[in-house]
């Protein structure tokens, strides 16, 4: 693998980080390596490879160097030791609470997460002895604190939550689970690294569905662990990491390894590539991953412009008469506008809800009138797009769940692309009038 190129600041990170050109026939742009095995060349370096005492690519359901690049690239944008990336979102999400809870274990979780994770938590992986302890607000310590016990494995949050951008206070939450010897693991995919990297602010894992603002223009699904490598392993709560593993031992010399002797402030990442990615596969596809390092290379921008048209609808959707509530974290007098100054100084992100007076059919008029905006379950796009929660996004979540962040029927979802600004007020304002 090609040694990562640390250069200057985010913008210069996005474009050039994690790539070595002479190691890729000097090509500028990063090859699409379309190859699932690579030659060992011979019987020496071949059990050098698989053995993992030297560096390179074998079989790329392990690693592959498209997708390494994506993996240095990130990683070095959240300013984590390494990262391993994934074909979905989910698969990153799941993966990072599987690993950190593995064998049984509880997970400290808000109500207001992204619909698949609350039924990750609180449905599907309790069946592998994984169960979320939900709190009503994640950034009420006393709460988080009271839901934490002997079994507790993590604390897990979003950064800004999705759909009512609610900002979590990072750095509480961190100095709170170290406490208790515990991990803090944060979804940042609303506001992607450009406007907020929770490594920095005391988080141990992040996550992201790379499938939204990291890609940006909604044509390739990912996911992306990074881990901060700062999170002792070996502290008595997680044997998972402490026990000798064959597949990292060499057991023709009798040399036995667990994951924390043999790659210490590393063991978590490269647990999740060796057992998660090697044995469930969830790998990410070369094409999929030269996508996202298209779309990062113009993450900086897109963000900013992006930002700048959220916060300006969301001011005015403030005047609309019908419309009876904004959620926007950046806006003056928004409950979370102090933690999102804090920590997000440059913007919360492009995505933002509002409630309007009526029903639910009021709603699908307005969702069916607007002519710019996309009735598109996804966020982060360049093309502005516009869902109603409760019947898509969070669907599965239970009611007094959503009820609790705030969701309801009459709740729209915007998530703003880089159309003119100008003709998507025009285009909300017709709707929303229409519609009554």
């Amino acid at each position: 693998m090609t040694a990562a190129t640390e250069v200057g600041c985010f913008e210069t990170k996005a474009i050039h980080a994690g790539y070595d050109r002479s190691s890729n026939a000097d090509a500028v742009s990063v090859p699409i390596y379309a190859s699932a095995a690579f030659d060992l060349e011979n019987a020496q370096r071949g059990d050098a490879l698989a053995g993992g005492t030297l560096s390179g690519f074998e079989y790329s359901r392990v690693a592959n160097p498209t997708v390494d690049v994506l993996e240095r690239r990130l990683a070095s944008l959240e300013g984590g030791v390494g990262a391993v990336a994934l074909s979905s979102g989910m698969a990153a999400v799941s993966y990072a609470l599987m690993c950190v809870a593995e064998g049984g274990g509880r997970i400290v979780a808000p109500v207001n997460l992204y619909g698949a994770s609350i039924d990750a938590l609180g449905d599907f992986l309790p069946k592998f002895g994984i169960h979320g302890d939900f709190v009503s607000d994640i950034n009420d310590l006393n709460a988080v604190e009271s839901a934490i016990g002997p079994e507790t494995k993590a604390i897990y949050t979003e950064s800004v939550a999705n759909p009512s951008t609610a900002v979590a206070d990072i750095e509480g939450l961190a100095r709170l689970a170290h406490k208790h010897g515990i991990p803090l693991i944060v979804d940042n995919t609303v506001p992607t690294p450009y406007l907020l990297r929770p490594i920095e602010f005391g988080a141990d894992i992040v996550v992201h569905s790379t499938t939204k603002g990291i890609t940006g223009h909604g044509n390739a699904l990912g996911g992306v662990i990074v881990d901060a490598g700062r999170f002792d392993w070996n502290n008595g709560g997680f044997p998972a990491f402490t026990h000798e593993e064959l597949v990292i031992s060499d057991q023709h010399v009798g040399k036995w390894e667990s994951f924390h002797s043999r790659f210490g402030a590393q063991a978590f990442i490269k647990r999740i590539r060796i057992k998660y990615l090697r044995t469930f596969g969830a790998v990410q596809s070369p094409f999929n991953a030269y996508m996202q390092l298209i779309g990062l290379e113009t993450l900086a921008v897109r963000e900013r412009l992006g930002v700048a048209s959220a916060l300006a609808i969301a001011e005015y959707l403030r005047t609309l008469p019908h419309v009876t509530s904004v959620n926007y974290a950046a806006l003056e007098g928004s409950p979370h506008n102090t933690l999102a100054r804090k920590y997000l100084p440059s913007g919360v992100g492009t995505i933002l809800s509002f409630t309007v007076e009526g029903d639910e059919r009021n709603v699908e008029r307005i969702l069916d009138s607007t002519r710019v905006f996309s009735y598109v379950p996804n966020i982060g796009d360049l093309r502005s797009l516009i869902v109603n929660p409760t019947k898509v996004t969070h669907r599965e979540v239970p009611k007094d769940h959503y009820e609790a962040a705030g969701v309801s029927d009459n709740l729209i979802r915007l998530s703003i692309g880089l159309e003119n600004v100008d003709d998507l007020i025009a285009d909300l304002d017709q709707a929303i009038a229409g519609a009554y």
